[in-house]
Parts: structure tokens; sequence; C-alpha cells
């Protein structure tokens, strides 16, 4: 009989993860436009920025998620600059208990940051993003830090979420050295969960569970096969499941022989969908390894991302939130 959302809920807390990747900074700047005078050095008008807040992104999104729902211990494990955006960031993610003692911190990296721009007389973002990127391949001695806490410390994790953010060809903290050891990790601890999200490289994953939603599985699709092929990408990427969500219609779940899909919750006028991946990921990764069942655990993850699409940024679930949507 499947589990109650009140049953996953109390098993949350037994439970420990670690995201590994792209750890990011989103930041919004809300910005009065009656304040755009131009530069007496340049004559460019200037972007007045009269407020800023700030919240873990990326795989630090996830954190944030699977802290707020209950898990026991959530920590991160990716590259911070030497920059100010390194000290906003920290602080975002310890404010949440996350664990911030395997971001390895480097001058040959900046801190992947998004910046937004809200207009301060509409409340919307208008503006160009301003993002703080890195092109360039991670230094070899970054790379080799983030590989020795990923062999020393992934053992003591119940849970490992993959979180390959950058969508630049280098400048991720998920190499292919990295990459290759979270796949002969995922292939020597099969009960172990590891969870996959990569924006544009999801068919380089292999071992893993993987979550792409289905603008990404039909890239990587057409990629191989020059076709749309769920299954022959699940077996290409040796996954024993594979979830596609797709937005307000739901997931699909791809098990062997089998696809499903499992509807969303339906949700009046959503607010921001930019960060129900993540929401998702966090409820479904923990409800599989709760429960054991795929279908169980995509539900349960479509009932958290309903909750965070209904909120401004990215925003998080608590289990008392929950718990009144799974009843509604």
């Amino acid at each position: 009989m499947p589990l109650s959302a009140a049953e996953i809920l109390q098993a949350f807390p037994k439970y420990s993860a670690l995201v590994v990747g792209d750890i990011c900074l989103d930041r919004w700047c809300t910005y009065d436009p009656a304040a755009a005078e131009p530069s007496r050095e340049t004559g460019i008008p200037r972007v007045g920025v009269v407020s800023t807040s700030v919240a873990p992104g990326g795989g630090g999104n996830v954190a944030s998620n699977l802290a707020a729902l209950g898990v026991s211990r959530s920590a991160v494990l990716g590259v911070l600059g030497d920059d100010a955006f390194a000290h906003e960031l920290t602080r975002s993610l310890n404010a949440r208990g996350i664990s911030t003692d395997l971001l390895v911190r480097s001058d040959k990296a900046q801190t992947f940051t998004y910046t937004k721009l809200i207009n301060a007389a509409t409340g919307m973002e208008d503006a160009p993003r301003v993002d703080f990127i890195n092109t360039r391949p991670l230094a070899d001695s970054v790379e080799q830090e983030v590989m020795e806490y990923l062999r020393e410390f992934a053992v003591s994790f119940d849970v490992i979420f993959v979180s390959d953010q950058a969508d630049t060809r280098r400048g991720g903290v998920v190499t292919p050295g990295v990459r290759a050891l979270l796949e002969d990790l995922a292939a020597a601890n099969t009960q172990k969960i590891v969870w996959a999200d990569s924006r544009v490289r999801v068919e380089r994953f292999r071992n893993m569970i993987l979550k792409p939603n289905a603008h990404e599985a039909s890239a990587a699709s057409i990629g191989l096969f020059g076709e749309v092929d769920y299954q022959r990408l699940r077996s290409h990427a040796n996954s024993k499941l594979m979830f596609v969500t797709k937005g307000s219609e739901g997931v699909v779940v791809v098990e062997e022989g089998a696809e499903s899909l499992v509807p969303a919750f339906q949700v009046g006028h959503p607010v921001n969908v930019s960060g129900a991946g993540d929401s998702f990921s966090a409820g479904a990764a923990l409800a599989l390894a709760i429960t054991g069942s795929a279908l169980e655990a995509a539900r349960f993850g479509n009932l958290v991302a309903s909750i965070t699409v209904q909120k401004r940024g990215t925003g998080v679930a608590s289990p008392e939130e929950v718990l009144a949507a799974s009843s509604a």
C-alpha cells in the first residue's frame, strides 16, 4: 500500500543528502527606473539598484529544498571564487542549516552567480540578467580537491544529488573526471541513490538516476538517435530509472520496458516555475529512498513542486505546506 505524504515526511529526518556540482547564488536586485540618469562620464543610463535579496541557486536550491523538508543533514560540494558573492552564498546556505564545509574556495574561479533585475515600479524582471559564469576549465588543483572530498565523504550520505547547472562547454564543477568518479561510486554502491540533473549533458551521465526535463531529454535523444526515445536514452546511460519532467503535464517515469505519466498537481496561477525541477528532485529522490517506488516518488516530487511554483523566486516547501497540499 502506498505511503501517505505524512508517512514519507516522517521519514525525512532519518536521511542525509549531499549535493555535488554547481552551487550557485541567486541575486534579485530591485532597481528604480526613475533613477536611471545618464552617467556623467559615458552618458549611458545607470541601473539604480535600491535593494538586493539573495538565495542559494543551482545545486544550492536543491539543498535548500532538502533542508526545508527536514533531512537530518544536508551539505554541498562545489567551488566558490575568492569574491564577495562567495560570502553571500556561504551565509545564505548556513542560514538554512546547510553545511558548506565541502565547498572548495579558489581564486582561479568566480562564484557562479545569477543576478536578476526587478523593476521596482512593476515588480517584474524586465532587464537582461547579469550572470557571473566560468568559461575556462576548472583548474587541475581545484578539480582534484573536489574529487578528494567526493571520495572521502560521499559514503557518509544516504542520497547524492549531482547538479550540472553550467550551460557552457567548459567551466562547470562536474568535469569529465568528477563525472567518471560519480559513475564509479554509483556502480559500486547500487543501493545508494545517485540522482543526476544536467542542463545540456544528460546523455553523458551513466549508472545514475536521471532527471532531465522534456526539452533536455528530447535534445539528448535526438543528438544520439535522431529521434525522441526515452527508453533508448535511459538504456544508453545504463540508468535503472529516468524521470522526465514536463511542467504542468507532470512527469514521465521511465523504467525498463515501461513509461508512466504521473500527472502534476494542478496549480491555478503559478508564480515562478524556474525552481520547480529542483523542488521535484529533492522531494522525489528522498521519497524514492523511503518508499522504493518510482511512481510514489514522482507523485511526492510533483506535490512538493506544486507548492514552490506558487512562490516568488526559488521557494521551498515546508512539511506543513506539503501536508496541507496533500489533503486539499
